[in-house]
């Protein structure tokens, strides 16, 4: 094999060891810090719904704005107190125009516009313009502004496009996989950087960098883009980012250590048994900014004693990034039931092992004194998550992972969704179990376009018939590592051509598919399908660099050699 294929498929196959094998990084010394915090405070935040009152209910109530995250985007051109009282002073006016009122105190967000392949253009391939793409959802390090909900980050980063002007937690793993395919490192690390920057500031990595995201995170994979960044530079930079990880899983542990069997606090939750699990939560019972209309006017139609639970669950849901999906409500066609904070999901307690041992990794690498107490520590908080997982979760008849009511240990059988896929891509599942969840996912999940997300079409967007870029990729290669190289390889093929086909057809690449109709655009959801778009690009470009090596190998291995 030539050497230059050699490296191809080194670096297409094999990018993922640290992630996959938790293998300790090649040399070990300290790096330098994240950057020091943009001189803003978190009490100069501005922050839309308790800034502006009143008004704030009354503009997205009125829907001033077809979507409601655009006044929670927008900027005061005063400050907000002199706002709310010329508002008070004005709104019982005769003629009082509430529109004009808030065009004139209130510059609208811009997003940059998301370049557009010509579809006639056959000489572009799909590949070129993701990598083109990337200037445009990049933005520079943030200017501080006590009148934006923007929560300043040091260092530049990329946004998923569309609507989202902001950096999103979850997202962001799955965009620098195709940084990384694009070369960009760099970008990576001012990534990680900012997330740092974040648990440093609040706490911990919140949904997005806005202030009306304050109450809740993302699915915790800050460990996973750590082990990614770490297997891709092969140095030890990634130990400045240790700190970071450990305050952020003491923010999804908190109050774990007081619980009762049966009970929870904030994130953590207790089985009956006694084992430790955890769930989604938020810490603010009231409608999100970002979609106040919506969970206001679906909470009217609920009891008033009802309704603190029902925003808890909303923003829960919106925490777990399935928002929303039958995964979370018992009855699939009602949002008013969900039950997101009394189910423990099997992803979320994947990524938390995954980021138990990743500390642990990462302590014993340091070698520091007491270094090596820490890591044995955290190695059996792991082993003690992946027993009770998959005691609480795997279902033995089934061959599936489900979702777990944490108060009962009942497991939600009814509702079997392609979360089950992440225990195999963060080995949690024994190899039986890997294969015996690949071997359904197969069956059972295996569309025209590659991976459904669910089997019930509920109208909501985490729901058949659409596929997602993040859940394909840790499918495909949650199959792939339990030894299902068929499965993935299929279903690789057919999420590429589909995203190959929406790309000639409209030179767009967009957040979500309909994988099980594929000339029809995804849809479900608060708010129209977005185009740009950062985790569909970076999967797209990891799954056809994968393909692209592992086709280089089989032509140079049926090479006739020359005998020289």
């Amino acid at each position: 094999m030539p050497a230059s294929a050699s490296r191809e498929l080194t670096r297409a196959v094999t990018r993922w060891p640290r992630l996959l094998g938790f293998a300790l990084l090649a040399a070990c010394h300290t790096s330098t810090p994240p950057p020091a915090a943009p001189v803003v405070s978190s009490a100069q935040w501005y922050r839309p719904a308790r800034a502006l009152g009143d008004l704030f209910k009354d503009v997205q109530n009125a829907r001033v704005f077809p979507d409601s995250k655009t006044f929670v985007d927008s900027r005061p051109l005063m400050p907000p107190a002199r706002i709310v009282s010329e508002y008070e002073a004005q709104r019982h006016t005769p003629g009082f125009d509430l529109r004009a009122f808030v065009a004139s105190h209130f510059a609208p967000p811009v997003s940059p516009p998301v370049p557009v392949a010509a579809s006639t253009d056959s000489a572009v391939t799909m590949e070129q313009h993701i990598r083109s793409l990337w200037p445009a959802l990049t933005r520079p390090a943030d200017v501080p502004d006590p009148r934006s909900s923007l929560i300043p980050m040091p260092e530049p980063y990329v946004v998923p496009g569309g609507r989202f002007r902001e950096v999103y937690y979850w997202d962001s793993y799955f965009t620098m996989l195709g940084l990384i395919e694009s070369g960009r490192v760099d970008l990576v690390q001012d990534m990680l950087d900012n997330f740092a920057h974040l648990v440093t500031t609040v706490g911990h990595v919140p949904n997005g960098n806005r202030t009306y995201y304050l109450g809740r995170s993302q699915p915790p994979y800050l460990a996973a883009m750590v082990a990614l960044y770490a297997s891709t530079t092969n140095e030890a930079h990634a130990l400045k980012y240790l700190d970071a990880l450990e305050r952020e899983h003491a923010f999804w542990m908190d109050g774990a250590d007081k619980l009762a069997p049966g009970t929870a606090w904030r994130r953590a939750v207790r089985l009956p048994n006694g084992a430790i699990l955890n769930r989604y939560w938020d810490d603010i019972p009231e409608p999100r900014p970002e979609s106040f209309r919506e969970d206001y006017a679906v909470a009217q139609t609920v009891p008033a004693s009802r309704r603190e639970a029902l925003y808890r669950n909303l923003r829960a849901g919106a925490e777990s990034g399935w928002d929303f999906s039958s995964r979370w409500m018992r009855d699939p066609k009602d949002l008013r039931t969900l039950e997101v904070i009394d189910i423990a999901p099997v992803d979320l307690n994947s990524l938390l092992y995954f980021a138990e041992r990743e500390i642990a990794a990462q302590r014993r690498c340091r070698g520091a004194a007491g270094d090596g107490e820490v890591a044995d520590h955290y190695d059996a908080l792991a082993s003690a998550r992946r027993a009770a997982l998959t005691a609480a979760a795997y279902d033995s008849v089934d061959g599936w992972f489900y979702d777990v009511r944490w108060s009962t240990a009942e497991r939600i059988r009814d509702r079997p969704t392609l979360a089950a896929a992440v225990p195999l891509y963060f080995g949690v599942a024994s190899p039986e179990q890997g294969r015996a969840v690949s071997a359904r996912l197969a069956r059972d999940f295996l569309a025209p376009g590659g991976f459904v997300t669910t089997l019930i079409a509920s109208g909501q967007q985490w729901d058949a018939p659409n596929g997602w870029p993040p859940l394909e990729w840790l499918a495909i290669q949650g199959a792939r590592r339990y030894e299902r190289a068929d499965v993935a390889d299929s279903a690789r093929a057919r999420w590429l051509a589909l995203d190959r086909r929406v790309f000639r057809a409209t030179g767009k690449m967009t957040e979500k598919y309909d994988v099980m109709d594929l000339h029809r655009r995804a849809g479900g959801g608060e708010y129209p399908t977005q185009d740009g778009f950062g985790w569909t690009n970076g999967v797209a470009l990891a799954l056809s660099a994968e393909l692209s090596a592992e086709r280089t190998l089989s032509r140079d291995a049926g090479r006739v050699s020359c005998g020289r």
